[in-house]
């Protein structure tokens, strides 16, 4: 596995904070350190806070000239920890640790193979924006899913316009029903792994199952990030272990991203592998974190 970039920790400063909808907000903030890769994150915390521990949010967007550079993050408001993070105006101060943890060009085959699917869930989205950008010769489609409308083009300008002219193909569904290019139902009934060398999936856990169920049908690889409760980032602290065909592994260090096939999920469950040796998900501890 190619060695990971540095990563830095520095107080940094809010540019433009942007409600999007009623819960999500984008936060853009100054960073001086290294440059993330898609599927990073940093450890985030107001510069004057009341929580004692930072809260873990995927890098979605950031310049690549600089330092000093901005990075964007989509945050959806869920407890004390991100109200604080909403709570925060241009020019406060913010505490940022990072990049951390695992991208997903690690396991991404090389490009002018077949295509790759990017599949998010609500804010699992996030951390997949940035992968067309990463491999220009490479060819993605974009399936994003949310289980309440993004009723506003604007809204799914900001949300998802990242990826526009990017991808090949660009799919949105919600749950809540239809409406413009919102298509009606859930995700993961819009796409065929068949169609693809790989499938990356960041979401909550019914939509990461089922994705993960039609890869190992198809016998195609499924990449999954997870998402645990972390204090640390770094691996010290051992509070997001996850259980693997290896042993135990730490979210933070070791991922978020693991091939699906190698990772024990609640209960100790995981598909069985087909005769390629491609499996998929088959049970997972229902994430907390920023997913609407």
């Amino acid at each position: 596995m190619p060695a990971l970039p540095p990563r830095g920790c520095f107080l940094c400063r809010v540019f433009n904070p942007l409600l999007i909808t009623e819960e999500i907000f984008r936060l853009d903030c100054s960073w001086p350190g290294p440059v993330p890769g898609a599927g990073q994150f940093f450890m985030l915390k107001p510069g004057r806070s009341a929580v004692f521990l930072p809260r873990p949010i995927s890098a979605a967007l950031w310049e690549t000239e600089g330092p000093p550079r901005r990075i964007s993050f989509f945050i959806a408001r869920r407890g004390r920890g991100t109200e604080e993070l909403a709570a925060l105006r241009e020019g406060e101060g913010i505490e940022m640790s990072g990049p951390l943890g695992n991208r997903w060009v690690d396991f991404l085959p090389p490009g002018g193979q077949k295509p790759v699917a990017l599949v998010g869930g609500g804010l699992g989205i996030a951390p997949l924006l940035s992968i067309p950008r990463e491999q220009p010769g490479a060819v993605f489609d974009f399936y994003g899913g949310f289980r309440n409308n993004v009723r506003t083009s604007g809204e799914r300008s900001a949300l998802a316009g990242a990826v526009e002219g990017r991808v090949r193909k660009r799919v949105l569904a919600a749950e809540a029903g239809a409406a413009g290019e919102i298509r009606a139902g859930r995700i993961t009934d819009f796409f065929d792994p068949g169609e693809y060398g790989a499938v990356c999936v960041c979401g909550p856990d019914p939509m990461l199952r089922a994705a993960a169920e039609k890869c190992r049908a198809a016998r195609v690889p499924c990449y999954v990030s997870l998402e645990r409760r972390m204090a640390c980032g770094t691996g010290a602290c051992l509070g997001c272990t996850v259980e693997t065909l290896h042993g135990s592994r730490r979210c933070c260090a070791d991922g978020p991203i693991f091939g699906a096939e190698e990772v024990f999920f609640t209960g100790r469950h995981r598909l069985e592998t087909s005769g390629s040796g491609r499996a998929g998900v088959r049970r997972k501890q229902t994430p907390e974190g920023s997913l609407p």
